[in-house]
């Protein structure tokens, strides 16, 4: 069974770091794109970044953050990491990675163009 689990989300001060892990069982991902979405109370799920095989050990990240946030990837733990800076109470929500099993090359912030989904990890932002 493919799963995905996150970590590394917890309580942080406006100004602040975490670096969110998803790790993958059941499936080697290193050549997957993987997202990562938030949801917020009330609010609709949005995309916040994706890392994208893009051949042989390099990978491209996009963002809709401006640069606060960079991804990263350990092969040998098959784990993406999303490294968040600079975090506002704005960016208070669960996060969601999510992989996705066939190759695409746009629109990464479409959702159902993941196939793999994690349960989720809590983020929250004091100000």
């Amino acid at each position: 069974q493919v799963q995905l689990v996150e970590s590394g989300g917890g309580l942080v001060q406006a100004g602040g770091s975490l670096r969110l892990s998803c790790t993958a069982s059941g499936r080697t991902i290193n050549t997957d794109t993987v997202g990562w979405f938030r949801q917020a109370p009330g609010k609709e799920r949005e995309f916040v970044a994706a890392n994208i095989w893009t051949g042989g050990n390099t990978y491209r990240h996009v963002d809709s953050q401006k640069g606060r946030f960079i991804g990263s990837r350990d092969n040998a733990k098959n784990t993406v990491y999303l490294q968040m800076n600079s975090l506002k109470p704005e960016d208070a929500a669960v996060y969601y990675c999510a992989a996705s099993t066939r190759p695409f090359e746009s629109r990464y912030d479409t959702q159902s163009k993941y196939d793999i989904w994690g349960p989720g990890t809590q983020v929250t932002v004091s100000s």
